[in-house]
């Protein structure tokens, strides 16, 4: 695994103090995130600034002062290695993130078929408040958006400008990003609402390191909440230069992000030139087939923005519940998510993506993504952001806005086609829907579908886009912890 260029591995080395699982408390965020603020720069000062051998005479990391964590700039780095630790948690980009959208979004296409009951309630579309899975990823992105904070209050002590700037760059772009994901899964379709009205998430944009009543927040609008988001992204991309290790933030990542953003405003013409910069960036490309930008260790040179699994380091969930449930299969996971008949008759003759699926013998004849299969002998990383991604992003932002914005629509399209071995698609027949199929085919089980479903305002089955059974609940220990808090609709008070 390639280590983060001039600050702390990504992982933290061996040595690095145990830091307790605080996901698996029943402590509420308010009272979770100055401990978890704690842990994360008692662990990034513990590496920077003692051996191994004197690990046993440091402060307990609950009651390090934050002076002291963020006490040098290589603390400070460490810290936002701690960052990007956090991102890679199981719930977040590790794969539940993903997961839990996308059976959100199905409608006949996968089946669940596992013990766990939080999942089946993502797929049942009958989520509770005291879902698990729904407050681990609220407390993580919210614990990734306090260390960031944490590094944002400590660039003084930066002297070399250009480190520090990078160092910015990285923590804006990481907390801009989990605000991201949040407003989107917690908050209504930004096209059903006004958003200048309608609630989003809480902001917190400075560290939280003890407990008062100003700690709180209630939530912002989504108006105030994709401002930030915007700000963030763009404050990245322009503090950013390029970087050959796709486990970190660079400016392209920031752009790929940010024609996310785009879509979901309808800034078509925005979307269509920020998916372009990465493109014509050339420091990606796609794989020469389809299979090749999957459980391809880490060679993947499609990959944007990634999440390292190695055979030492992280897990893939997506793995986990999508992998075949056989005990025998080395890279086999539970076996809990098969796919339908209905889901591979979308993809027409000759498409490679259509075979790119395989019977489970240890389940019958459950039928499985081939895209999280794994590899024993090499790991397999998660692609946050592929560039298929980007060429279909460009195709559709140029389309609606009716710009040709580095390449026509239509070749963006056959460009991704042509690599699966689909026919060619011609002009005259490109429409909106055409597109959002083509997104659909490309990108299904990596955690598109829900967000793109609402965007467009397609309904998931009878269930219309912006229907309340879609969005996720405020988990019931924010609730409890703050009274300023507003419940989603749907979901009592």
């Amino acid at each position: 695994m390639r280590e983060r260029t001039g600050m702390a591995p990504f992982p933290p080395p061996p040595c690095t103090p145990h830091t307790p699982n605080l996901m698996n408390t029943t402590l509420p965020l308010r009272s979770l995130l100055p401990l978890l603020a704690a842990v994360a720069l008692a662990v990034a000062a513990t590496t920077t600034t003692t051996g191994c051998d004197s690990l046993l005479d440091t402060e307990p990391s609950q009651s390090i002062s934050e002076e002291r964590a963020l006490s040098s700039p290589q603390n400070v780095e460490a810290a936002l290695s701690g960052a990007y630790n956090a991102l890679s948690n199981a719930d977040l980009y590790g794969g539940q993130i993903f997961m839990n959208a996308d059976l959100m979004a199905d409608n006949g296409e996968v089946f669940w078929d596992g013990t766990y009951e939080q999942p089946a309630q993502f797929w049942n579309k009958n989520l509770f408040v005291n879902n698990a899975f729904v407050a681990d990823e609220w407390n993580e992105a919210y614990e990734t958006i306090n260390i960031a904070n944490n590094v944002l209050s400590a660039l003084d002590q930066f002297e070399d400008e250009e480190r520090r700037t990078r160092v910015e760059g990285e923590a804006r772009f990481l907390r801009g990003l989990m605000y991201f994901e949040l407003v989107r899964l917690f908050a209504k379709p930004y096209d059903a609402v006004d958003p200048s009205a309608a609630l989003g998430v809480p902001i917190v944009l400075e560290p939280t390191r003890s407990i008062s009543d100003e700690d709180n927040v209630e939530r912002a609008s989504m108006d105030v909440v994709y401002e930030q988001v915007t700000a963030d992204l763009e404050a990245a991309r322009e503090q950013l230069g390029s970087s050959a290790n796709k486990y970190v933030a660079d400016t392209y990542v920031a752009s790929a992000v940010l024609s996310r953003v785009h879509l979901t405003r309808d800034e078509y013409e925005a979307a269509a030139r920020a998916a372009d910069r990465v493109i014509a960036s050339g420091d990606f490309s796609l794989m020469e087939t389809f299979a090749g930008a999957f459980n391809n260790g880490s060679a993947v040179a499609e990959y944007v923005f990634a999440v390292p699994i190695t055979t030492q380091d992280g897990v893939n969930e997506l793995n986990t519940f999508y992998g075949s449930g056989s005990q025998s299969d080395p890279n086999g996971g539970r076996g809990d998510i098969s796919i339908t008949d209905e889901h591979v008759a979308l993809y027409g003759d000759g498409d490679a993506r259509g075979n790119f699926f395989y019977i489970d013998e240890s389940d019958g004849d459950a039928r499985r993504t081939s895209k999280w299969k794994g590899d024993e002998s090499t790991g397999a990383d998660i692609p946050v952001i592929r560039l298929a991604e980007m060429y279909l992003t460009r195709a559709e932002g140029n389309f609606r806005a009716g710009t040709e914005i580095g390449a026509a629509p239509i070749a963006d399209i056959n460009r991704i086609r042509d690599r699966a071995g689909a026919d060619s698609l011609d002009a005259s027949n490109l429409t909106a829907e055409r597109i959002f199929e083509e997104r659909k085919l490309e990108l299904m089980f990596e955690g598109h579908l829900l967000h793109d479903l609402q965007r467009t305002e397609r309904s998931v089955g009878s269930i219309p886009y912006d229907a309340n059974a879609l969005l996720y609940p405020i988990p019931q220990r924010e609730m409890d912890a703050n009274p300023s808090l507003t419940q989603n609709p749907g979901y009592g008070s």
